[in-house]
Order: C-alpha cells, then sequence, then structure tokens
C-alpha cells in the first residue's frame, strides 16, 4: 500500500516538471559527450551523474579530472560551486518529505532545477509525494542522458553544437516563468544587477560572487521593509 501510496505522486509531477525533465536529459547528452570526447570511458559520465549529481560541478570537474587536478583543489572547487546550496534549505519545502530515507533524498537531490519548481507559486501546492517524484524524475533524466551521451557521443553526436547551451536556456525559462508568477519586479532587478557586477567584477567566480551580492541586496532590502513598517 506504500508503494501504491507513493506512486499516485508521479502522474502530477510528469505533467509540472516533465519539460524540465527533458531539458536535463538534453543537458546529460551534452555532459556524457564531453566525458568521452575528453578521453573517459562510457561509464564515467553515468556514475558521475547518479553519483554526484551536480549538473554545474561535473562539467567543471571532467576538466580536473583530465589534468590530474590534486584532489585538494577539487574539493575546494565543488564546494565553491555547489555553496549556494547552503541558502536553498531556508527555505525548500522539506517538511513536506515523511520519512528519513525521503528527507534524505530531498536533501541529496536539491538541485537548483527543484529548489526553483519546489517554491515556485505553483510548487507551494505540491504535495510530498510529487516533491520527491519531482527531484528523482531530474536525477533520472540526468543519468539517462548522461549515459545516451557518452553512449552515442563518438558516434551520432560528435558534431551536433548547441548543447552547452541547453542549461543556460533551462534557467532562462525557469527564471521568466517565476517572475511572471510573482510579478516581483525588485527581487528580479537584484538578481539581475548582482550578476551583471559579478560578471564586471569577477568573471572566474561569478556565480559566488553573483549569489552573495543578491543575497546581500535581499537581506538589505528587507532590513528597509523592517525599517520603514517599524515607522509608519
Amino acid at each position: 500500500m506504500k508503494i501504491v501510496r507513493l506512486l499516485e505522486g508521479l502522474p502530477p509531477a510528469a505533467k509540472a516538471a516533465g519539460v524540465v525533465w527533458l531539458g536535463l536529459f538534453a543537458l546529460g547528452l551534452g555532459f556524457g559527450v564531453l566525458t568521452r570526447t575528453t578521453g573517459f570511458d562510457w561509464w564515467v559520465a553515468p556514475v558521475m551523474s547518479a553519483v554526484i549529481f551536480a549538473g554545474s560541478a561535473e562539467f567543471i570537474l571532467v576538466g580536473l579530472f583530465a589534468v590530474a587536478t590534486p584532489l585538494a583543489v577539487i574539493a575546494a572547487t565543488a564546494a565553491l560551486v555547489n555553496s549556494r546550496h547552503l541558502f536553498y534549505g531556508l527555505s525548500f519545502p522539506i517538511h513536506k518529505l515523511r520519512g528519513r530515507g525521503a528527507k534524505t533524498y530531498g536533501v541529496y537531490a536539491l538541485v537548483d532545477e527543484a529548489y526553483v519548481m519546489a517554491t515556485s507559486p505553483a510548487g507551494g501546492a505540491w504535495s510530498g509525494r510529487q516533491l520527491l517524484w519531482t527531484q528523482a524524475g531530474l536525477h533520472v533524466s540526468w543519468v539517462l542522458g548522461a549515459l545516451t551521451g557518452s553512449l552515442a557521443g563518438p558516434t551520432l553526436l560528435s558534431g551536433l553544437t548547441g548543447l552547452d547551451f541547453v542549461l543556460t536556456a533551462l534557467f532562462l525559462i525557469l527564471a521568466v516563468d517565476a517572475v511572471d508568477a510573482s510579478r516581483d519586479a525588485a527581487t528580479a532587478t537584484i538578481a539581475v544587477v548582482a550578476g551583471v557586477i559579478a560578471h564586471l567584477i569577477a568573471p572566474e567566480a561569478m556565480l559566488i560572487v553573483a549569489i552573495s551580492l543578491f543575497t546581500v541586496g535581499i537581506l538589505l532590502r528587507y532590513a528597509a521593509k523592517e525599517g520603514a513598517r517599524s515607522h509608519a
């Protein structure tokens, strides 16, 4: 009966996140092709995707592994790239997940796409089962894409271009949907300004700098609102 109840969350999750699953599958294709053209065996991409499950970090790690980068540097790089996930836990609805196993997997599979969808206005109405299936679907799509790209990369996909833009396009769509749903122009403006400043002052560490600036901007905005209320 528990399995039957758990499966009830699959159809709603597929309807809400199916397009994002396809986007992550396409991105996984690019990762699989990259690993093969870098010189790794076919199994490296799907194993990394299944175990690490951190899209942008995996692309970086492949390059670091290829040049035999010291383990300490690899660990530090992975920690910095994924440091943004520390902020996700502040608002991710993990309370919806029932059981230690579900909560553990929910934390493990808390990738960018899962966070954006789960914290969107539509995601606020999701059940714990739907949330869990959404994350599982992202995970499976990423692994299957990496496996397909790794197997077909040397032959069928060797001349295919544009896969490197899939992740950027996916985030643009999610961002546009989030702004359209919330109508919060101020937050979107802070995000854009933070990104532009980070690109200008620290292009090699743009993501970390942009997230830090965005966090400061949101905190300042919150403090300003609270100050205005206290003086009202």
